[in-house]
């Protein structure tokens, strides 16, 4: 059995990865995240997602390498990471009672001959209506200064919402596993098999 590396240096993802109890390792990549002119959120996470996938598999030429990418949009604009609390608080302000469209671009590659499956999963995030005290403290304990949209949903940023849609919470956070699985099962693999080799 290959072994499975995520093309990734966030603490996030490898952290929803290890739901899985299947046993692989990660290796940063080094890309270009810049967007191009004219595309779409969809089309750059999903190009961002197989260019990780293949920069990684470039050093690794016999594993399956999973590379995702995410951007979060509201009113049309992609959201960027707020980097400080003013930023944050400023992002968060903007966003009460707003609907928040997460994209998640998700690429599953063979390294062994370069065949390659790839998506883009949708999940939306309705935020309550908040005050401005609300979002101070939230803001003083979690500090989620390194997160698109200034939250951090699988900890105390759930208390800002009313609602989640989607087939996947794990999409939110960056990596959607149910896809992931899907993916591995297309080529015929099952993911326990995995669980039982650890």
């Amino acid at each position: 059995m290959l072994p499975i590396i995520l093309a990734s240096s966030s603490a996030y993802r490898a952290q929803i990865l290890k739901k899985l109890a299947i046993p692989f390792f990660t290796d940063s990549p080094d890309i270009d995240e810049s967007p191009l002119l004219h595309e779409t959120v969809q089309q750059q996470v999903a190009r961002l997602a197989i260019a990780k996938a293949q920069a990684v598999a470039a050093k690794h030429p016999a594993a399956y390498i999973i590379g995702s990418d995410q951007l979060a949009c509201f009113a049309g604009r992609a959201l960027g990471k707020p980097g400080d609390f003013e930023q944050a608080n400023t992002q968060l302000s903007m966003l009460s009672s707003q609907k928040v469209q997460f994209y998640t671009g998700l690429c599953l590659l063979n390294s062994t001959n370069l065949a390659q499956q790839v998506l883009v999963e949708e999940f939306s995030v309705q935020f309550k209506i908040l005050k401005s005290s609300q979002i101070r403290r939230y803001l003083e304990i979690e500090q989620p200064f390194d997160c698109a949209g200034s939250f951090k949903s699988e900890g105390l940023g759930i208390a800002l919402f009313n609602k989640l849609q989607g087939r996947d919470p794990n999409t939110l956070v960056g990596l959607p596993l149910i896809a992931l699985v899907e993916m591995f099962n297309n080529w015929g693999i099952d993911v326990f098999d995995y669980m039982h080799s650890s």
